[in-house]
Formats: structure tokens, C-alpha cells, sequence
């Protein structure tokens, strides 16, 4: 069994649904309210981006970096079970950047999160970054103290991601969908993957976008930059804490 979350390791191993489950996820929404108010304070927003490994969060955020990080200031935080490597890429491409090593663990928590916090300086920062571990289950249900959830699936995984994992679509406010460069090669139906994934949760906004090639990119950071204008507005209070399990 998953030493942190509670899953199953044994196909044939029943998940277990204690208290002690709840009582975890209780004092995560706990921490996370405090990260979010103390964000709130500071005036950043803060996105907790959740995927497959290999959908390309670290390759769109290296994107991201070099073509608006002029415009809103950006930190992001990463989440890897061992290595510094995409910290590493995130340096290069002009991004702050700080590393989580989990071990063993296979999603962040609000704890994780909040002491990284804690070490940071983010006087400069505008929009803080969350690039969770690749994972689409386990970190679905953990709040990290964001303003905004944001999924991501790829095109060389499949349409029916979404349909597969729904609680990753279920939680997102926002859906990207990654590697359209790749459309002509594999085999991707986007308009059913969209489908799927408004059928699960209708209204869900969906980017199709390539941190290749940098397509699509334009919608989404209008899309960022309208809620971080939003968070900054006067009269603004933080999100109501997000409820998951």
C-alpha cells in the first residue's frame, strides 16, 4: 500500500476508507487555508497544474517562462519524486524555481508546500506555479492552497483520458490539452477528448495548445492574466477552501 495516500499497491488489495484517510485530508485543508491566505496577502495567485508524466507541464512552463515572464512575474515550485532536473530547465529558461523531492510519496501536500513557501522570497512574484508530480490520480485530491486548478493530458496519451480520470477533470478549473504539433502522428480525436471532458464537467474551459511550437499558448495567458487582475482587484478574499475525498 501507497505509504502516504492510502492506494492500493496489490491489484487485489482493497483500498481502505478509515478515519485516519479523512483526518489527513482534514488537517491538508487546514494547511492549505493557511497558504492561501497567506498568498492572498501577498497578492499572488497561485495555480496547481496536475498531469500524466511526460504530458509536458515542465516543457509549457519553460514556454510560458520565456515568452511572458516580462509581463507577471512568475515562481514555480516542482514536484518530483528524486532529481532537480526540471528545476534545472526552469532556471534556464528564466524562471525561478524550487524544488520538492518526495521520496516515496506520490503527489504534494500542503505541508510540502507551505515550507517551500516559508523559504522563499517572494516579494517580486505575481503568479506562483505549482507543477505537481506526475500523477493523475493521487494528487487530485489534495489542496495545495491554489486559486486554480489547471489539468493537463497530451495528445500521444489519448482521447479518453479524460473519461478515465475523471476526478482530474472533476478538480480542474481548466483543461490543457498538449502536443497538438503531434496531431498529424498520432491517434488523437481532440473533439472527442473536449467531449469527454464537458460531459464529466460542462462549462470546463479547454485549451488545445504545443509548448513546442508555442500555438495556443496566447489564449491561455490571456485567460491567467484576467484572474490574476481578478485576485488583484480591490475587495478580493480568497477562494473557499477546496473540498476533495
Amino acid at each position: 500500500m501507497c505509504d502516504t495516500c492510502g492506494c492500493p499497491t496489490d491489484a487485489n488489495e482493497p483500498a481502505q476508507q478509515i478515519n485516519l484517510g479523512r483526518d489527513i485530508l482534514s488537517l491538508n485543508n487546514e494547511i492549505a487555508g493557511e497558504v492561501r491566505r497567506h498568498l492572498a496577502a501577498k497578492g499572488i495567485l497561485c495555480l496547481n497544474i496536475i498531469s500524466a508524466p511526460g504530458s509536458g507541464k515542465t516543457s509549457f512552463l519553460e514556454r510560458v517562462g520565456q515568452q511572458y515572464q516580462g509581463e507577471l512575474t512568475m515562481t514555480v515550485i516542482v514536484g518530483d519524486q528524486q532529481t532537480d532536473n526540471d528545476q534545472q530547465r526552469l532556471h534556464r529558461a528564466g524562471l525561478a524555481a524550487v524544488q520538492i523531492n518526495t521520496g516515496a510519496a506520490c503527489h504534494l501536500d500542503a505541508r510540502m508546500v507551505q515550507r517551500a513557501i516559508a523559504g522563499m522570497d517572494l516579494s517580486t512574484t505575481k503568479v506562483l506555479i505549482i507543477e505537481n508530480i506526475g500523477n493523475m490520480v493521487c494528487p487530485t485530491a489534495y489542496d495545495l492552497g491554489e486559486d486554480l486548478r489547471v489539468a493537463m493530458v497530451s495528445t500521444p496519451e489519448g482521447e479518453d483520458k479524460p473519461a478515465k480520470y475523471p476526478d482530474l477533470i472533476l478538480t480542474a478549473d481548466l483543461l490543457l490539452i498538449n502536443k497538438i504539433d503531434l496531431l498529424p502522428y498520432v491517434d488523437f480525436n481532440l473533439q472527442e477528448c473536449c467531449s469527454q471532458a464537458r460531459q464529466l464537467k460542462p462549462g470546463l474551459e479547454i485549451f488545445p495548445l504545443s509548448a513546442s511550437t508555442g500555438a495556443g499558448l496566447a489564449p491561455f495567458w490571456h485567460w491567467l492574466r484576467e484572474r490574476y487582475q481578478a485576485k488583484a482587484a480591490p475587495g478580493y478574499r480568497p477562494a473557499a477552501e477546496r473540498l476533495r475525498g
